[in-house]
Protein backbone atom coordinates (compact mmCIF):
# COMPACT_ATOMS: atom_id res chain seq x y z
CA UNK A 1 0.00 0.00 0.00
CA UNK A 2 2.78 2.00 0.77
CA UNK A 3 4.14 1.78 -2.70
CA UNK A 4 1.02 2.46 -4.18
CA UNK A 5 0.35 5.45 -2.31
CA UNK A 6 4.55 6.77 -3.19
CA UNK A 7 3.48 5.76 -7.10
CA UNK A 8 0.39 8.28 -7.17
CA UNK A 9 2.52 10.45 -5.10
CA UNK A 10 5.44 11.04 -7.33
CA UNK A 11 2.84 10.80 -10.51
CA UNK A 12 0.62 13.72 -9.16
CA UNK A 13 4.59 15.59 -8.58
CA UNK A 14 5.47 14.72 -11.92
CA UNK A 15 1.80 16.11 -13.46
CA UNK A 16 1.96 19.39 -11.50
CA UNK A 17 5.47 19.69 -12.07
CA UNK A 18 4.94 19.59 -15.43
CA UNK A 19 2.12 21.84 -15.60
CA UNK A 20 4.26 24.73 -14.41
CA UNK A 21 6.75 23.43 -16.60
CA UNK A 22 4.64 24.54 -19.49
CA UNK A 23 3.06 26.98 -17.43
CA UNK A 24 6.01 29.28 -16.64
CA UNK A 25 7.31 28.30 -21.07
CA UNK A 26 4.30 30.34 -21.72
CA UNK A 27 4.77 32.65 -19.26
CA UNK A 28 7.89 33.31 -20.38
CA UNK A 29 7.58 33.19 -23.99
CA UNK A 30 4.75 36.16 -23.44
CA UNK A 31 7.21 38.40 -21.71
CA UNK A 32 9.59 37.49 -24.46
CA UNK A 33 6.98 38.46 -27.35
CA UNK A 34 6.01 41.77 -25.22
CA UNK A 35 9.55 42.92 -24.51
CA UNK A 36 9.82 42.66 -28.26
CA UNK A 37 7.33 44.42 -28.93
CA UNK A 38 7.97 47.33 -26.16
CA UNK A 39 11.46 47.52 -27.53
CA UNK A 40 10.27 48.30 -30.80
CA UNK A 41 9.84 52.32 -31.68
CA UNK A 42 7.53 53.44 -34.04
CA UNK A 43 8.57 55.90 -36.32
CA UNK A 44 6.88 58.70 -35.11
CA UNK A 45 8.21 58.05 -31.51
CA UNK A 46 11.84 58.67 -33.18
CA UNK A 47 11.08 61.51 -34.84
CA UNK A 48 9.33 63.60 -32.32
CA UNK A 49 12.71 63.64 -29.66
CA UNK A 50 15.23 61.97 -31.77
CA UNK A 51 18.05 63.49 -29.55
CA UNK A 52 17.08 61.30 -27.45
CA UNK A 53 17.80 58.10 -29.44
CA UNK A 54 21.08 59.64 -30.76
CA UNK A 55 23.96 57.14 -30.58
CA UNK A 56 22.07 54.29 -28.94
CA UNK A 57 20.99 51.20 -30.62
CA UNK A 58 17.48 50.89 -31.30
CA UNK A 59 14.94 48.81 -33.10
CA UNK A 60 12.52 51.45 -35.27
CA UNK A 61 9.26 49.71 -36.99
CA UNK A 62 7.55 51.35 -40.13
CA UNK A 63 6.21 50.60 -43.75
CA UNK A 64 8.69 50.22 -46.72
CA UNK A 65 7.66 53.14 -49.23
CA UNK A 66 10.93 53.26 -51.27
CA UNK A 67 13.96 51.10 -51.52
CA UNK A 68 16.67 53.38 -53.35
CA UNK A 69 17.20 51.07 -56.86
CA UNK A 70 21.06 51.83 -56.77
CA UNK A 71 22.44 48.88 -55.02
CA UNK A 72 19.95 48.31 -52.62
CA UNK A 73 21.98 50.89 -49.82
CA UNK A 74 18.91 52.78 -48.48
CA UNK A 75 15.21 52.27 -47.88
CA UNK A 76 13.05 54.78 -45.83
CA UNK A 77 10.35 53.76 -43.79
CA UNK A 78 7.43 55.57 -42.70
CA UNK A 79 5.26 55.82 -39.75
CA UNK A 80 1.49 56.88 -39.13
CA UNK A 81 1.63 59.46 -42.53
CA UNK A 82 4.12 60.70 -45.17
CA UNK A 83 5.16 63.37 -43.39
CA UNK A 84 7.05 60.81 -40.65
CA UNK A 85 9.96 59.37 -42.99
CA UNK A 86 13.69 57.99 -41.68
CA UNK A 87 15.73 56.83 -43.66
CA UNK A 88 17.62 53.65 -43.39
CA UNK A 89 21.34 53.24 -44.15
CA UNK A 90 22.83 49.35 -45.25
CA UNK A 91 25.90 48.48 -43.38
CA UNK A 92 28.11 45.71 -43.72
CA UNK A 93 26.35 43.51 -40.75
CA UNK A 94 22.95 44.31 -42.26
CA UNK A 95 24.03 43.75 -45.94
CA UNK A 96 22.11 45.40 -49.01
CA UNK A 97 18.37 45.55 -49.03
CA UNK A 98 16.18 43.66 -50.77
CA UNK A 99 13.43 44.19 -53.17
CA UNK A 100 11.31 42.42 -50.94
CA UNK A 101 11.59 45.43 -48.36
CA UNK A 102 8.95 47.55 -50.18
CA UNK A 103 5.47 47.53 -49.08
CA UNK A 104 6.32 46.00 -45.98
CA UNK A 105 6.64 46.49 -42.47
CA UNK A 106 10.19 46.15 -41.53
CA UNK A 107 12.52 46.30 -37.94
CA UNK A 108 15.66 47.76 -38.29
CA UNK A 109 17.83 47.52 -35.32
CA UNK A 110 20.66 49.66 -35.32
CA UNK A 111 21.68 53.47 -34.55
CA UNK A 112 20.12 56.58 -34.65
CA UNK A 113 22.40 59.15 -36.57
CA UNK A 114 21.96 63.03 -36.72
CA UNK A 115 22.72 64.94 -40.19
CA UNK A 116 23.43 68.49 -39.82
CA UNK A 117 23.29 70.60 -43.02
CA UNK A 118 24.77 74.28 -42.41
CA UNK A 119 26.39 76.58 -44.36
CA UNK A 120 29.30 75.02 -44.75
CA UNK A 121 27.70 72.07 -46.18
CA UNK A 122 25.66 73.73 -49.30
CA UNK A 123 28.69 75.88 -50.20
CA UNK A 124 30.66 72.24 -50.65
CA UNK A 125 27.75 71.44 -52.21
CA UNK A 126 27.23 74.16 -54.64
CA UNK A 127 31.47 73.89 -55.77
CA UNK A 128 30.47 69.99 -56.25
CA UNK A 129 27.33 70.05 -57.91
CA UNK A 130 28.36 70.13 -61.72
CA UNK A 131 30.38 66.73 -60.92
CA UNK A 132 27.88 65.37 -58.86
CA UNK A 133 24.82 65.91 -61.69
CA UNK A 134 27.39 64.59 -64.57
CA UNK A 135 28.27 61.13 -62.02
CA UNK A 136 24.89 60.34 -61.09
CA UNK A 137 22.18 62.31 -63.41
CA UNK A 138 20.23 63.03 -60.04
CA UNK A 139 20.29 66.59 -58.45
CA UNK A 140 21.21 65.41 -54.73
CA UNK A 141 18.74 62.84 -53.80
CA UNK A 142 15.31 61.26 -55.19
CA UNK A 143 11.63 62.43 -54.17
CA UNK A 144 11.41 60.63 -51.40
CA UNK A 145 14.92 61.94 -49.82
CA UNK A 146 13.47 64.84 -50.47
CA UNK A 147 10.22 63.75 -48.69
CA UNK A 148 12.31 62.80 -45.83
CA UNK A 149 13.88 65.64 -45.05
CA UNK A 150 10.59 68.28 -45.85
CA UNK A 151 11.49 69.71 -48.64
CA UNK A 152 9.55 72.31 -50.39
CA UNK A 153 7.76 70.66 -53.72
CA UNK A 154 9.33 73.61 -55.75
CA UNK A 155 12.84 72.73 -54.67
CA UNK A 156 13.08 70.98 -57.77
CA UNK A 157 16.74 72.01 -59.14
CA UNK A 158 19.55 72.01 -56.93
CA UNK A 159 19.62 75.62 -56.75
CA UNK A 160 17.05 75.90 -55.47
CA UNK A 161 17.14 72.97 -53.13
CA UNK A 162 20.10 75.20 -51.89
CA UNK A 163 17.96 78.20 -51.39
CA UNK A 164 15.33 76.07 -49.58
CA UNK A 165 17.68 74.94 -46.97
CA UNK A 166 19.32 78.70 -46.57
CA UNK A 167 15.83 79.92 -46.29
CA UNK A 168 15.32 76.86 -43.25
CA UNK A 169 18.51 77.43 -41.84
CA UNK A 170 17.26 81.36 -41.80
CA UNK A 171 14.17 80.41 -40.05
CA UNK A 172 15.98 78.10 -37.31
CA UNK A 173 18.53 80.18 -36.62
CA UNK A 174 15.68 83.35 -35.53
CA UNK A 175 13.63 80.78 -33.57
CA UNK A 176 15.80 78.45 -31.66
CA UNK A 177 19.51 79.91 -31.80
CA UNK A 178 20.75 77.07 -34.02
CA UNK A 179 22.21 77.82 -37.79
CA UNK A 180 22.36 74.46 -38.90
CA UNK A 181 19.37 71.58 -39.69
CA UNK A 182 19.14 68.58 -38.14
CA UNK A 183 18.22 65.28 -40.39
CA UNK A 184 18.42 61.90 -39.22
CA UNK A 185 19.49 58.30 -40.68
CA UNK A 186 19.14 55.00 -39.07
CA UNK A 187 22.44 52.93 -39.61
CA UNK A 188 20.90 49.35 -39.80
CA UNK A 189 22.83 46.26 -38.20
CA UNK A 190 19.96 44.25 -38.69
CA UNK A 191 16.39 43.98 -39.99
CA UNK A 192 13.26 41.87 -40.15
CA UNK A 193 10.41 42.01 -42.88
CA UNK A 194 7.59 41.44 -41.02
CA UNK A 195 4.65 39.12 -42.74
Amino acid sequence: MKKILFILGAVSMLTLASCNSNSAKQTQATETTETTKSATIPVAQVLENPDHYIGGEIAVEGICTHRCKHGGAKMFIMGNNDKQILRVESSEASGKFPTEVVNNMVVVKGTLVEDKIDEAYLQKWESELKQEMEKHGEAGGCATEKAARNESAEANTPEKRIADFRQKIKERKDKEGKDYLSFYHLEAQHYDIMN
